[in-house]
Order: structure tokens, then C-alpha cells, then sequence
């Protein structure tokens, strides 16, 4: 869903959302477009969890604090600033580990937590590591594979319990001591 009271903006939108065909008799793009259409069932099922977003967003919110009062304080464990100039919606909580500093690699943590039956992921493969893009040139990079090298989501879905919660923060905390000891 888009939303913008720019008319130009959107009529783009809508023009790249539908493959971008420019206004010939025949098949023709002159930019590539996309097959967004959303149908009315999506859209509609979209319009009900716009209701319920500032509840979603908050709890959010409260999820990734508590990650980071409980695990801010370790060595080597770093969570994503908020920029002074929005509000994040922290739709996913997502930690850097440096396992020179912590003790432990973001794989360790990432098996130590699937041991327990709770599921993290690696922050995103970049794409220039993907295997359909091995072939093209890649400028840049470093930061990406950085990321994805210490990069760890954590589990943060709305309807996560507290203790469910505390469960992923003490197997991490361990993960930290162990690295120590």
C-alpha cells in the first residue's frame, strides 16, 4: 500500500505497479514496471490492520526495548539507534554481535537459541551474495557482508509473551558467559 498526496507520485506508482505498459495498442514499456495490483480481498484485509498498526507498532516498540535494557549492557552486543528525526517501527529486532567483544559468533547465538526451540535468523543475505547474482559486478559491499556476518533477528512477533521473551534473553545471556568462561 502506498500513500501520498503527491497525484504525480502516485499516478507513477500505479503506472509501475501494473508493468509499467506504456499507453500503446501493443505491449511496450520504456521502464520496467511490476505486477503489484492488489486485489480487493488484500486490499480490504489491508484497510483492518490499519487499525490496529499504532497497537502493533507500540508493541513493538516495547519488545525491542526490552531486548534492550536486558541485553545492552553485554560486551560486544549492539541494537539499531533510532534516528532523532522519526519514529522506528521496529518491525523487526535486530542485533549486531562482534564475537571478538562478546565471546560467541552470530551463529553461535543464532544455534544455541535453536537448541531451545526458538527460531532467529541471520539478518538478509546481501544480494550481491546471492547466487542469481554471482555474476554481476558488485561495487560496495563491505557493510552488507558486515551485517550479515553479525547480524542476528530476534524473535519479536506482537504476540510474543514476556516469558517467551525472557526465555531468548537468558539463552543469549548464557551464550555471552560462556564465551567468558
Amino acid at each position: 500500500m502506498l500513500v501520498s498526496d503527491d497525484a504525480e507520485l502516485i499516478a507513477h506508482a500505479r503506472k509501475l505497479a501494473t508493468q509499467a505498459r506504456d499507453p500503446a495498442p501493443h505491449y511496450e514499456h520504456s521502464e520496467i514496471g511490476y505486477n503489484y495490483c492488489l486485489s480487493n480481498v488484500l486490499a480490504g484485509i489491508g484497510r483492518g490492520q490499519l487499525r490496529v498498526l499504532d497497537e502493533r507498532v507500540r508493541r513493538k516498540r516495547e519488545i525491542f526495548e526490552r531486548y534492550r535494557r536486558a541485553l545492552g549492557d553485554l560486551p560486544g552486543i549492539v541494537f539499531m539507534p533510532e534516528a532523532p528525526w522519526g519514529l522506528h517501527n521496529r518491525w523487526l529486532t535486530v542485533t549486531t554481535i562482534d564475537p571478538d567483544e562478546f565471546g560467541a559468533t552470530r551463529e553461535d547465538v543464532r544455534l544455541a537459541l535453536e537448541a531451545e526451540n526458538i527460531e532467529s535468523r541471520p539478518l538478509w543475505k546481501p544480494m550481491h551474495l546471492q547466487p542469481v547474482y554471482r555474476d554481476c559486478e558488485v561495487v560496495g559491499g563491505a557493510v552488507a557482508e558486515e551485517l550479515f556476518e553479525k547480524g542476528l533477528c530476534l524473535p519479536s512477533g506482537t504476540a510474543m509473551s514476556a516469558g517467551g521473551q525472557q526465555r531468548v534473553i537468558e539463552v543469549i545471556r548464557m551464550q555471552s558467559l560462556a564465551g567468558v568462561v
